[in-house]
Protein backbone atom coordinates (compact mmCIF):
# COMPACT_ATOMS: atom_id res chain seq x y z
CA UNK A 1 0.00 0.00 0.00
CA UNK A 2 1.77 3.36 -0.93
CA UNK A 3 1.78 6.39 1.23
CA UNK A 4 -1.45 8.25 -1.07
CA UNK A 5 -3.44 5.32 -0.43
CA UNK A 6 -2.89 5.63 3.23
CA UNK A 7 -3.97 9.35 3.21
CA UNK A 8 -6.66 8.81 0.53
CA UNK A 9 -8.33 6.20 3.25
CA UNK A 10 -7.68 8.53 6.23
CA UNK A 11 -9.31 11.02 4.04
CA UNK A 12 -12.33 9.02 3.24
CA UNK A 13 -13.14 7.60 6.70
CA UNK A 14 -12.93 11.04 7.92
CA UNK A 15 -15.47 12.03 5.77
CA UNK A 16 -17.71 9.23 6.92
CA UNK A 17 -16.91 10.28 10.30
CA UNK A 18 -18.10 13.72 9.43
CA UNK A 19 -21.20 12.82 7.04
CA UNK A 20 -22.39 10.29 9.79
CA UNK A 21 -22.21 13.10 12.47
CA UNK A 22 -24.21 15.32 10.74
CA UNK A 23 -27.05 12.63 9.85
CA UNK A 24 -27.28 12.42 13.55
CA UNK A 25 -27.89 15.88 14.10
CA UNK A 26 -30.12 15.83 10.87
CA UNK A 27 -31.73 12.86 13.13
CA UNK A 28 -31.92 14.02 16.36
CA UNK A 29 -36.23 15.19 15.96
CA UNK A 30 -36.45 11.22 14.59
CA UNK A 31 -37.20 12.15 10.79
CA UNK A 32 -35.01 13.52 8.35
CA UNK A 33 -37.08 17.12 6.48
CA UNK A 34 -37.19 16.92 2.91
CA UNK A 35 -34.86 19.99 3.03
CA UNK A 36 -32.88 18.08 5.22
CA UNK A 37 -32.41 14.84 3.27
CA UNK A 38 -31.71 17.17 0.06
CA UNK A 39 -29.03 18.46 2.18
CA UNK A 40 -27.97 14.94 3.06
CA UNK A 41 -27.79 14.21 -0.42
CA UNK A 42 -25.83 16.82 -2.05
CA UNK A 43 -22.93 16.95 0.77
CA UNK A 44 -22.62 12.72 0.60
CA UNK A 45 -21.73 13.55 -3.04
CA UNK A 46 -19.48 16.33 -2.20
CA UNK A 47 -17.69 14.42 0.63
CA UNK A 48 -17.37 11.44 -2.45
CA UNK A 49 -19.78 9.43 -0.04
CA UNK A 50 -21.20 6.32 -2.34
CA UNK A 51 -24.83 5.19 -2.17
CA UNK A 52 -23.70 2.13 -0.32
CA UNK A 53 -22.58 3.84 2.56
CA UNK A 54 -24.79 6.39 2.21
CA UNK A 55 -27.43 3.90 2.69
CA UNK A 56 -25.49 2.45 5.58
CA UNK A 57 -24.78 5.69 7.91
CA UNK A 58 -28.69 6.66 7.40
CA UNK A 59 -29.67 2.73 8.98
CA UNK A 60 -27.09 2.82 11.38
CA UNK A 61 -24.82 7.00 11.56
CA UNK A 62 -22.94 4.66 15.27
CA UNK A 63 -21.15 2.79 12.56
CA UNK A 64 -18.96 5.22 11.99
CA UNK A 65 -16.89 7.40 14.72
CA UNK A 66 -16.92 10.93 15.31
CA UNK A 67 -13.42 12.97 14.91
CA UNK A 68 -14.59 15.95 16.07
CA UNK A 69 -12.36 18.97 15.43
CA UNK A 70 -10.38 19.73 19.02
CA UNK A 71 -9.07 23.11 17.85
CA UNK A 72 -10.92 25.95 17.28
CA UNK A 73 -9.41 26.33 13.52
CA UNK A 74 -11.01 23.38 12.57
CA UNK A 75 -14.12 23.70 13.88
CA UNK A 76 -13.86 27.31 11.98
CA UNK A 77 -12.84 25.72 8.77
CA UNK A 78 -15.69 23.13 8.83
CA UNK A 79 -18.21 25.88 9.65
CA UNK A 80 -16.73 27.42 6.44
CA UNK A 81 -17.39 24.48 4.39
CA UNK A 82 -20.80 23.91 5.72
CA UNK A 83 -21.87 27.10 5.42
CA UNK A 84 -21.10 27.41 2.02
CA UNK A 85 -22.33 23.64 0.85
CA UNK A 86 -25.64 25.33 3.23
CA UNK A 87 -25.93 28.72 1.38
CA UNK A 88 -24.60 28.29 -2.30
CA UNK A 89 -27.88 25.91 -3.27
CA UNK A 90 -30.09 26.74 -0.46
CA UNK A 91 -31.66 23.14 -0.44
CA UNK A 92 -32.50 23.85 3.13
CA UNK A 93 -34.31 26.94 2.09
CA UNK A 94 -35.73 29.05 5.41
CA UNK A 95 -34.01 26.49 7.60
CA UNK A 96 -30.45 26.75 6.30
CA UNK A 97 -30.33 29.04 9.85
CA UNK A 98 -31.48 26.38 12.16
CA UNK A 99 -29.15 23.35 10.54
CA UNK A 100 -26.36 25.81 10.35
CA UNK A 101 -27.05 26.09 14.48
CA UNK A 102 -27.48 22.88 15.02
CA UNK A 103 -24.27 21.90 13.02
CA UNK A 104 -21.91 24.48 14.97
CA UNK A 105 -23.38 22.64 18.32
CA UNK A 106 -22.10 19.45 17.30
CA UNK A 107 -18.77 20.94 16.12
CA UNK A 108 -18.01 22.17 20.05
CA UNK A 109 -19.72 25.66 19.64
CA UNK A 110 -21.01 27.00 22.66
CA UNK A 111 -24.80 27.69 22.91
CA UNK A 112 -24.37 31.20 23.92
CA UNK A 113 -22.51 31.56 20.87
CA UNK A 114 -23.28 29.99 18.27
CA UNK A 115 -26.19 32.24 16.88
CA UNK A 116 -23.94 35.05 16.89
CA UNK A 117 -21.07 32.56 14.95
CA UNK A 118 -23.89 31.24 12.74
CA UNK A 119 -24.86 34.86 11.79
CA UNK A 120 -21.04 36.25 10.68
CA UNK A 121 -20.44 32.60 8.76
CA UNK A 122 -23.46 33.74 6.64
CA UNK A 123 -22.79 37.27 6.21
CA UNK A 124 -18.96 35.95 5.55
CA UNK A 125 -20.15 33.81 2.87
CA UNK A 126 -22.51 36.42 1.33
CA UNK A 127 -19.23 38.62 0.69
CA UNK A 128 -17.45 34.74 -0.91
CA UNK A 129 -14.38 35.38 1.42
CA UNK A 130 -11.64 32.91 1.07
CA UNK A 131 -10.65 30.46 4.20
CA UNK A 132 -8.04 32.62 4.99
CA UNK A 133 -10.18 35.62 5.74
CA UNK A 134 -13.07 33.70 7.21
CA UNK A 135 -10.87 32.59 9.92
CA UNK A 136 -9.44 35.75 10.59
CA UNK A 137 -12.94 37.39 10.16
CA UNK A 138 -14.38 34.54 12.76
CA UNK A 139 -11.40 34.81 15.34
CA UNK A 140 -11.43 38.78 15.55
CA UNK A 141 -15.34 38.99 15.27
CA UNK A 142 -14.90 40.44 19.24
CA UNK A 143 -12.41 43.11 18.87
Amino acid sequence: MSISDLFDNEFKQRNKGHFSAIVRVALADGKVAPEEQAFLDRLARNLDISETEYEEILENPLKYPINPPYLRTERLERMYDLARIVHIDHHLGDKQDSMLRKLGLALGFTPENVNYIVDKALSLIDRKVDLDTFIYEMEHMNK
